[in-house]
């Protein structure tokens, strides 16, 4: 009974009276420590019970199976499957959720699939964990066939099942077929909407993650909790939706506590203020939030990261430092960008003191930071000694050579990476092509293009083609470039058009100059760099009146570049 009512030390001191306790007693225990969180003791508990010579029964072995999925314990949970086994308990639905269920949490999907092939009867909970399990570990075909043979079983499947199948969709990317799936749902609960929600931000569409947030806080019956908050934040983040974010943060102070609410959807809160430019509202929200979690700390570096004030990132992270708080990998990865090469140094040594060997987005981190501050031998010293590498290692020293014009050694680096048996992905390539673009090797830069999609399968994006355009035109084949352009599977934007117009100043070309020009008036009229950029090549032709005209559309167009300022750290 106390153990019920969750006093623990008054049900242990009873407990320890007992002169033999009975298997009742020990499940009570057990039950405490299982549905607190305490799962090493209620294992504990468990191998003491079973040294006692205590026969458990279809009661107990759902608490320490608990115990073991939440904790992981594989091996743990196996022996106790013998136990169920040898005790005669194989045959008990609930036993047999529970097996299924911690299979399917350790990523053993095999053995939860044939306890669930061999169960007699299966009951709602029986297919809704293994569905829920194939899911979480990746399999989600598997999952969406599992519902089908479930209705065909004659289970009819539950708000759960679908839930769990919407999940499936949003994470194959088929948000379409979720939203099918949720439109069957007579009374979606907040976890269907959000489920919806986290789908399409995922794959980039916030707008209509938006828009479904927008018809849940209409709807009846699903208050949007802390998790929706935290996932349609995260799509006014990205989409620079400030006006929204706002109203969902009134939204948020008005439905839940605000200890809750800053705890739980805080750190989501403040990245969004922080990337639509609010450093203030970002620091307000910061005052409220915990300042005992290293995820607080993370949060803001980011946010100062993100605004340029790196100074202040680095005196968060002193303060962290102060308070006795420990840094994670986290921490250290948003720091590091914000670093000059002095206070990076020391980083690096704190990385070091502090074992953080293992972390191998610190070392990507690393080996960004020496590259960007110039050091690009100090950057490939990291990568050459790292103890494992992930393609991101590769791709950033990769970048690393590109960024200071060492083609040459980026191209070698590239061919030791297919050595190494590791797969380049499209960032290596427009790493590479960049790599070329800037150290002047054309024909490796082409010969690198053709060879993506024939040799490599990799699916071409504008900015590999932004890569060979800057490659021509920044060797002055500028003919060639717009060659180029103009065959070309997909529309020009930009950026395209953009490098054909910076290297026509370099190269005084007044014709394709006013062809790109052309072309970036119309995909981004407000800008007046582009203005500029072709007001000059006039200036240096000697081409006075097109040089004025040009100056008199910006005028008639209310664009006026910017005056430039820098500012430089200064010893004295």
């Amino acid at each position: 009974m106390y153990a019920d009512c969750n006093d623990l030390v008054f049900a242990l001191h009873l407990f320890d009276k007992l002169p033999q306790p009975n298997v009742f007693a020990w499940t009570a225990i057990l039950g405490y420590y299982s549905r607190n969180g305490m799962y090493k003791d209620c294992l504990e508990t468990y191998s003491e019970m079973r040294v006692q010579g205590v026969r458990p029964d279809r009661y107990v072995f759902p608490k320490v199976l608990k115990a073991c999925a939440q904790s992981l314990s594989l091996k743990k949970g196996i022996c106790i499957h013998r136990d169920i086994v040898r005790f005669g308990a194989e045959s008990n639905h609930q036993v047999c959720n529970s097996l299924i269920d911690m299979y399917s949490k350790c990523r053993d999907v095999r053995t939860a699939r044939r306890v669930f092939d061999e169960m007699g009867e299966r009951d709602l909970l029986s297919w809704n964990t293994l569905i829920s399990g194939y899911v979480s570990n990746g399999f989600v075909e598997l999952a969406i066939k599992l519902i089908q043979s479930m209705r065909l079983d004659g289970v009819e499947p539950d708000l759960v099942s679908w839930n769990t199948v919407m999940d499936a969709y949003c994470r194959m990317g088929q948000c379409e077929e979720a939203s099918r799936t949720f439109e069957h749902i007579e009374e979606p609960n907040v976890i269907s909407w959000t489920t919806l929600i986290s789908g399409y931000s995922r794959i980039g569409k916030h707008d209509i993650a938006l828009g479904i947030f927008r018809n849940m806080m209409s709807s009846r019956g699903a208050v949007p909790d802390s998790d929706a908050l935290s996932n349609i934040l995260v799509c006014c983040r990205l989409v620079g939706a400030y006006l929204n974010g706002r109203e969902i943060h009134g939204f948020g102070i008005k439905t839940q506590t605000l200890r809750d609410f800053y705890n739980s959807a805080g750190a989501a809160l403040l990245t969004m203020y922080a990337r639509c430019r609010r450093a203030q509202c970002a620091a307000n929200v910061f005052e409220l939030m915990d300042k005992s979690d290293v995820v607080t700390w993370n949060a803001m570096i980011l946010a100062f990261v993100h605004l340029g004030m790196g100074d202040l990132a680095l005196t968060c992270f002193s303060q962290v430092q102060t308070r006795g708080i420990k840094n994670d990998e986290v921490t250290i990865s948003a720091l590091l960008p914000a670093c000059d090469l002095k206070f990076g140094k020391q980083i690096h040594a704190y990385i070091r003191r502090n074992d953080f060997d293992s972390a191998i987005t610190i070392w990507n981190a690393l080996i960004n930071m020496y590259s960007k501050n110039g050091c690009v031998e100090d950057a490939y010293h990291v990568f050459k000694n790292m103890g494992m590498k992930d393609i991101v290692s590769w791709n950033t020293m990769i970048g690393g050579y590109g960024m200071h014009g060492n083609g040459v050694a980026a191209l070698q680096l590239l061919r030791d990476m297919c050595h190494a048996g590791i797969q380049p992905n499209s960032v290596t390539f427009t790493s590479a092509l960049s790599a070329c673009s800037h150290s002047g090797l054309v024909d490796e830069g082409l010969q690198l293009f053709c060879s993506l999609s024939q040799e490599f399968g990799i699916t071409l994006t504008m900015e590999q083609f932004a890569c060979v355009v800057d490659l021509l035109a920044r060797a002055g084949q500028l003919e060639d470039a717009v060659q180029f352009i103009n065959s070309m599977p997909i529309k020009p934007d930009k950026s395209i058009w953009g490098a054909v117009l910076a290297a026509c100043q370099a190269h005084q070309n007044i014709n394709i100059g006013k062809l790109a020009a052309e072309h970036l008036f119309c995909l981004e009229p407000e800008n007046p760099g582009n203005y500029v950029t072709l007001s000059n090549i006039y200036a240096k032709a000697g081409s006075w009146s097109d040089e004025v005209a040009v100056r008199k559309l910006m005028e008639s167009r209310g664009l006026i570049k910017p005056s430039g300022y820098s500012w430089v750290d200064s010893e004295n």
